[in-house]
């Protein structure tokens, strides 16, 4: 499972002229599902990502996570991320899990995210979505497990 976080002043997803999410202060989230993963990876993922210090503190220095300063998540399916470039002109999508399989975990990460009370906005899985942000900072993350 692949996640691509962006700390952000604000974000948004639409879906055929329609916000399906929006958030202002927090942490937008790409989230990528590959063949082989389990909860397990979600778990880990949400705890890493809720306790993540990218905020500033009051002496200007990453030290508060998304929980602290009473942010939120705006979380997308992008499968895209389980796309291999290594060969050729066309990305191979070997790795990704099936639609199926994507979704079931995709909505387990929404869910576990929302156990842990920061609020959660999200995308439409399998949607045509534009996103929007303004990534603060620029500051972004790649996390894997």
């Amino acid at each position: 499972m692949k996640a691509v976080i962006q700390r952000v002043s604000s974000a948004s997803v639409t879906v055929e002229d329609a916000v399906v999410g929006r958030i202002d202060h927090g942490i937008m989230i790409l989230l990528g599902v590959e063949k082989g993963d389990a909860e397990a990876q979600a778990d880990w993922l949400v705890g890493k990502i809720c306790g993540l210090r990218i905020f500033y503190d009051d002496d200007g220095k990453m030290n508060r996570s998304v929980v602290d300063i009473g942010g939120s998540l705006l979380v997308v399916s992008q499968f895209t991320l389980a796309g291999n470039c290594a060969k050729g002109k066309r990305p191979s999508f070997d790795t990704a899990a099936s639609a199926d399989e994507g979704k079931r975990l995709y909505e387990y990460f929404v869910a576990a995210a929302r156990r842990t009370g920061v609020p959660v906005e999200t995308g439409i899985f399998q949607a045509d979505m534009q996103v929007a942000l303004v990534n603060d900072g620029p500051v972004t993350f790649i996390l894997e497990r």
